[in-house]
C-alpha cells in the first residue's frame, strides 16, 4: 500500500516534445553572464547585516539594486563606487 503525499511525486515533468536521434541539443547560455551580486554577497562585501541594506534600499541611501524576479542583484562596480563616494 503506498503512502505518497499530494505534491510529494519526484518523477521528472515529462515534455510534449521529444528529441529525434541526432538532433543536437540546445543549451540556453548567456552570451555573457552580468556580474551581479546578491544581497548576501553585498552585505559580505560591505561587512554589513542584510537587513542594513534593505532599509538602505528603502531609504534610497544605500547602492542601487535592482530586481531580477523577486530577487534583488548588485553591480559590483557600482557598490564599489557608492562606497568610495561614501568615504569622500
Amino acid at each position: 500500500m503506498s503512502h505518497a503525499r499530494a505534491g510529494t511525486d519526484r518523477r521528472e515533468p515529462q515534455s510534449h516534445h521529444r528529441q529525434q536521434r541526432g538532433e543536437p541539443v540546445a543549451e540556453i547560455v548567456p552570451a555573457s553572464p552580468p556580474d551581479l551580486w546578491s544581497i548576501s554577497e553585498t552585505a559580505a562585501f560591505l561587512r554589513v547585516p542584510v537587513g542594513t541594506l534593505y532599509q538602505w534600499r528603502h531609504r534610497r541611501t544605500g547602492p542601487r539594486a535592482f530586481k531580477v524576479g523577486r530577487h534583488l542583484r548588485y553591480k559590483p562596480s557600482e557598490v564599489r563606487a557608492w562606497l568610495d563616494d561614501q568615504a569622500a
